[in-house]
């Protein structure tokens, strides 16, 4: 989950209520922030207010669904006048609540939507592999694979990018930040994930980058 909330106190209030709830709770602190940790975490769900410093909810939002038109996006604000409300309804949100909020009643909510996402959670590679996105585990015929941190990153984002190809160019700067990776470097990477999966998993298109197809995603 991600929640986007320039006040401390309320990001304190709501982490307290609902993080136990949820696999990771990632807080980000205007909107800026929380586009980039969108793109980083690849959250299941989206809370966030509108009135924020840098980059406004509701511009935020606008921006996610114009990549993402499925993701649950719920917003807390304080505004109650009809234009805010027919905007973000414009732009497809999921659920507005209006502060001061009852956490029991927002909970209840996000509970009955993960049951719905915890549905779809787990992806189907091919006949062998399976990749389960809430707790970013690969599984070989249903026995979990040791993979590291980075390379369920790798996974996810390939499969984030459904049947699209994932460029080196998009892999170094998703995976490693600010570091500055070699070519090669990403080859071994993803040679030694192979080892330890299989040779069929992810695809190399020549030149161009990475994929995995599969009929699921």
């Amino acid at each position: 989950m991600l929640f986007v909330e320039d006040e401390i106190n309320i990001s304190k209030l709501l982490k307290d209520a609902l993080a136990d709830y949820f696999f990771s709770f990632t807080i980000a602190n205007n909107g800026e922030e929380g586009l980039e940790k969108y793109k980083k975490i690849n959250p299941d769900i989206i809370i966030t207010d509108i009135m924020m410093p840098k980059l406004d909810g509701l511009e935020m939002t606008k921006r996610i669904r114009e990549e993402n038109e499925t993701i649950p996006i719920i917003v807390l604000s304080a505004f109650s006048d009809k234009e805010k409300l027919l905007k973000a309804i414009d732009i497809g949100i999921t659920k507005y609540f209006i502060k001061p909020f009852d956490p029991e009643e927002v909970l209840e909510y996000l509970c009955a939507i993960a049951k719905k996402l915890n549905k779809n959670r787990i992806v189907y590679l091919n006949k062998n592999f399976s990749f389960d996105r809430n707790t970013n585990n690969l599984y070989e015929d249903n026995v979990l694979v040791n993979i590291t941190k980075r390379e369920k990153s790798f996974i996810n984002l390939l499969i984030k990018n459904k049947n699209d190809i994932t460029s080196v160019d998009e892999l170094k700067e998703t995976l490693w930040e600010e570091e500055e990776i070699s070519d090669e470097r990403v080859r071994t990477f993803i040679k030694r994930l192979r080892k330890k999966t299989s040779k069929e998993l992810i695809k190399n298109i020549a030149g161009q980058g990475y994929l995995i197809i599969s009929d699921t995603i």
